[in-house]
C-alpha cells in the first residue's frame, strides 16, 4: 500500500490550512468537517439554535386571540375568523400558515411565551433589536449575549456559529466572537480532496506517528460522507432561505461539529401595509423551515439535545392602520421548541384593552428566557450574561 511520504505530509499541511484550522472567525464547510472528526461534540451536550425574525413580527396575528371581541374590533379587516385559526385552546390559535408548529404544539414540544418584552420599550427597529441581542435594555452595549457567553467560557471560536457572512450583534463579545459560516463558501477542490484520500491510506510499515496521522485523515473522510450531502440538500431548500440555513445547522449537528449555539435569521416582517398576505407568507416559511428542521432532528440521536428559540425585536400595535397593516408595537410571543421543551403557554396573555398608549403591556422579560436557556441548554452560569436576579420559566423539561 502507498506509504505516507514527506510530500504527502507537506501537502497535508496545506490542506489543513485550507480547512481553516488557523482559527479565523470566518469558517468553511471543510473546517467544520475537520473539527467534527477531530473533536466532536460530546453526546448529551445541549445545542441552542437562535432564530431572529427581523422587522417586528405581528405577534397578535401569529398567536391569535380569536375569541376576544376586542381583537376583531381593532382589526375589522385584518383579523382572522375563528374558523380560519389553528386552535390551541378555547381562546388562542396559531396563524393558518403554521400547521407544522401546531403539530409541535400537539406533541408537547412547543412552548409559547406570551407578552414578551422589556422595560421602557423602544419602537426603533435598530434600538429594539440591539436591546434583544445585547440583553442590556438600559444603555447601549458593545457586546451581545452570546458574545458574553463566549467571553466567559473559553476560546474555541466554533462554540457558536452564525449562518451567514455578517455576524449579528448577539454573537460579538469583548474578547471573542462567534464564527461566521457563509453558506456560499466554496468546498475543497477535487485535487485537495484527492490528497486527503491519499493521506488516509495506511501501511504496515508506518511509524506510530504516521499511523496516527493516517487515522486522523480516515476520520476526516468518514465525516466527509456526512457533509457530502450538504450541497444537494441545500439546493432542495433554495426557495426558503431559512430552510436552507437550518438544513446546514442540521448537517453540522448530525456530524458532531463542536458547536453549542447556532444563529439563523429571516427578514421581511415589517408589515405596515397589506400585512395579511405578506405575514402569512413569511410565517409559512418559518413554519416549513422550523418544523422540518425539528422533525429531522427528532429522527437523530442528537435531536434530544436541540432547542430552538424564535423571537422578533417587537410586536405590533393592537389597532390596524389605514393601509391594512400594523405599526411598530411592543410585546409579542416567543417560541421555544424541541424535544427537551415542556410544551404549553408561559406568561400571561396581554390585555387588548388595557394598553399603554395603544401598545400591549409586557408580562415577561425576555432575559428570563435567555436565563433558562443558558442554564438548562448551554449549561452555563447565566449571571455574567444576563445579570443577577433573573428567573427560569420552566420551559425545559
Amino acid at each position: 500500500m502507498t506509504r505516507v511520504s514527506r510530500r504527502q505530509f507537506i501537502v497535508g499541511s496545506s490542506v489543513l490550512g485550507a480547512l481553516g484550522v488557523l482559527g479565523a472567525s470566518a469558517i468553511t464547510w471543510d473546517e467544520l468537517q475537520h473539527r467534527a472528526s477531530a473533536t466532536p461534540l460530546a453526546a448529551g451536550s445541549g445545542i441552542l439554535v437562535v432564530l431572529t425574525l427581523y422587522g417586528g413580527n405581528d405577534g397578535i396575528n401569529t398567536v391569535i386571540p380569536y375569541a376576544d371581541n376586542a381583537y376583531h374590533d381593532a382589526r375589522p379587516e385584518l383579523s382572522y375568523r375563528p374558523e380560519e385559526v389553528l386552535h390551541l385552546d378555547s381562546q388562542l390559535g396559531l396563524n393558518p400558515a403554521m400547521k407544522g408548529m401546531a403539530g409541535l404544539w400537539n406533541s408537547h414540544n412547543l412552548a409559547i411565551v406570551r407578552g414578551v418584552g422589556y422595560p421602557k420599550p423602544d419602537h426603533s427597529h435598530f434600538r429594539s433589536m440591539e436591546i434583544w441581542q445585547t440583553a442590556v435594555p438600559d444603555d447601549p452595549s458593545p457586546t451581545g449575549w452570546i458574545g458574553r457567553w463566549l467571553d466567559a467560557t473559553g476560546e474555541d471560536p466554533l462554540r457558536a456559529v452564525n449562518i451567514g457572512s455578517v455576524l449579528p450583534t448577539l454573537a460579538i463579545g469583548a474578547k471573542h466572537t462567534a464564527s461566521a459560516l457563509d453558506p456560499a463558501s466554496a468546498p475543497l477542490t477535487s485535487a485537495m480532496r484527492a490528497e486527503l484520500a491519499a493521506l488516509a491510506i495506511s501501511d504496515p510499515r508506518d511509524s506510530a506517528a504516521q499511523g496516527f496521522v493516517c487515522g486522523g485523515y480516515r476520520s476526516e473522510q468518514t465525516v466527509s460522507q456526512t457533509f457530502s450531502k450538504v450541497e444537494s440538500d441545500r439546493t432542495k431548500r433554495g426557495a426558503n432561505s431559512l430552510g436552507a440555513q437550518l438544513n446546514l445547522v442540521s448537517q453540522c449537528i448530525k456530524a458532531g461539529v463542536p458547536t453549542r449555539v447556532y444563529s439563523v435569521s429571516l427578514g421581511g416582517f415589517d408589515t405596515h401595509a397589506g400585512e395579511r398576505e405578506t405575514q402569512q407568507r413569511q410565517l409559512g416559511r418559518v413554519d416549513e423551515a422550523v418544523s422540518g428542521f425539528l422533525r429531522d432532528m427528532a429522527g437523530h440521536p442528537r435531536g434530544r439535545d436541540v432547542v430552538l428559540l424564535a423571537y422578533s425585536e417587537f410586536g405590533r400595535r393592537v389597532r390596524a392602520n389605514a393601509s391594512q397593516g400594523t405599526d411598530h408595537g411592543t410585546a409579542g410571543p416567543v417560541f421555544v421548541a424541541g424535544m427537551p421543551v415542556k410544551g404549553g403557554f408561559y406568561g400571561d396573555e396581554p390585555s387588548l384593552t388595557d394598553l399603554d398608549d395603544g401598545d400591549l403591556k409586557s408580562t415577561v422579560d425576555f432575559r428570563d428566557i435567555y436565563n433558562e436557556l443558558l442554564r438548562r441548554v448551554v449549561s452555563t452560569d447565566p449571571g455574567p450574561v444576563v445579570g443577577a436576579g433573573r428567573r427560569d420559566l420552566g420551559l425545559i423539561a
